[in-house]
């Protein structure tokens, strides 16, 4: 014979009733939380899959705003180097009107004034800023102005610009727009404004040269490794087999190291910490600022900038030398204008790329979205309908519990 206490009806009924809240409570927070994987406890293998999609769909998201990024910062690039082209044009235009020899020395000066406005245009181009403040042409030296204009009394004492200098550094900011892949954002304002192929000639005996420890250098941010022993013919040989776009020989008279550019560019020398192979070449000059040219006074440099081009031209129509304006002027202009545009296809291409990879981002995010959402989504629909079912029988529950459990204290009072 069992003994049945007064309480245990109700002990059973709060037992039951706690086992219904905690339904309403884990449905309400699915609801809340857009989810029906609350806990890892719900559903493993669900919860595992989810959590990879949630990461993927975060890194495919930050793709997706860099290379959108990427794409207005081209644009903008693109833009200014348009506007370039135009202002370049327009001095080739009057170089030509110029070399026609049939114009007084003083309409010449007149052309000189014109064109020495449009280098300062063209140097405004070079230091244009991007929406986000940073320098478009000023590599990885984003706040810092690429070209300094120095004035000063030139030709026939006029006022004027007497040179332009860079004191941008390479371009070497990318940015990440697939797992391991980048994109190239910059165009360094040693390479959209320059000219000529550049040519460095040490001064330097090499012939005896060794390197005497291990350490490493860089020729146009590409870094270059050294070892103990490597002689000049062996660092020559590592240039010319690095990604720079420098070819490096010895020169059969004076034995110095001798640098030419494959494109037109200001080539870009540095070593590295604690080493000195490019100082001992003499091609640079030690403690030297490696975003600015450092190269050796003694060392036989050429190879000008669109600014030297369009000085040079300047200076000529100052002079009325019609014959220098239609012959070296007006070919300067030229290399210019086709330095320009070779940059532009260049970059052309980086902005097409930046579109495709927008448009395949777009075509994957979707795909992980849903993906992520067959693994822990919540049917909104179904889930308000089962909140509506268990919050009816939570009541109900409630109602019979009160008739089936009616003692108060009163009763115990009679």
């Amino acid at each position: 014979m069992f003994r049945i206490a007064t309480n245990m009806p109700s002990d059973d009924m709060q037992y039951r009733l706690r086992r219904q809240e905690e339904g309403l409570a884990r449905i309400q927070s699915q609801i809340a939380g857009h989810s029906k994987v609350q806990n890892l406890r719900d559903a493993p293998l669900a919860a595992s899959h989810a959590v990879r999609y949630d990461s993927y769909l975060a890194r495919l998201n930050r793709f997706e705003n860099n290379t959108l990024y990427a794409h207005e910062h081209l644009i903008q690039t693109d833009a200014y180097m348009q506007h370039t082209t135009d202002v370049l044009q327009r001095i080739r235009e009057i170089a030509v009107t110029g070399a026609n020899g049939v114009y007084t020395p003083e309409d010449m000066r007149y052309m000189a004034v014109e064109v020495n406005e449009l280098l300062k245009e063209l140097t405004a181009a070079g230091n244009a800023r991007g929406p986000d403040g940073t320098q478009l042409f000023g590599g990885d030296k984003g706040q810092t102005e690429p070209f300094r204009l120095v004035e000063g009394t030139g030709v026939g004492g006029e006022n004027m610009v007497v040179r332009v200098e860079y004191r941008g550094a390479g371009a070497s900011r990318r940015t990440e727009i697939a797992d391991g892949t980048y994109i190239n954002l910059d165009i360094s304002g040693g390479e959209a404004f320059w000219a000529e192929q550049m040519q460095i000639l040490s001064p330097v005996d090499a012939s005896s040269f060794r390197v005497t420890a291990n350490g490493s250098f860089f020729v146009d941010g590409e870094e270059i490794s050294v070892r103990p022993g490597d002689t000049v013919g062996s660092v020559i040989a590592k240039i010319n087999d690095s990604p720079a776009p420098v070819k490096a020989f010895l020169d059969p008279v004076s034995h110095g190291i001798f640098l030419q550019g494959t494109t037109p560019h200001l080539i870009r020398l540095e070593d590295a910490a604690g080493s000195s192979v490019l100082q001992d070449l003499g091609l640079i000059i030690p403690n030297a600022d490696s975003g600015a040219p450092n190269w050796n006074p003694a060392a036989r440099v050429s190879g000008g900038s669109a600014f030297d081009m369009v000085i040079q031209l300047r200076d000529a129509l100052f002079r009325g030398d019609s014959s220098f304006v239609g012959g070296q002027g007006i070919n300067g202009i030229d290399m210019a204008l086709n330095n320009i545009q070779t940059r532009l296809v260049d970059l052309g291409s980086r902005t097409e790329r930046a579109e495709y990879a927008w448009q395949r981002l777009n075509t994957e995010i979707p795909q992980v979205t849903g993906a992520l959402d067959r693994e822990a989504g919540l049917d909104m629909s179904t889930a308000a309908v089962d909140l509506g079912m268990m919050d009816f029988a939570y009541k109900a529950t409630l109602q019979t519990a009160a008739k089936i459990v009616p003692q108060t204290l009163l009763d115990f009072l009679r």
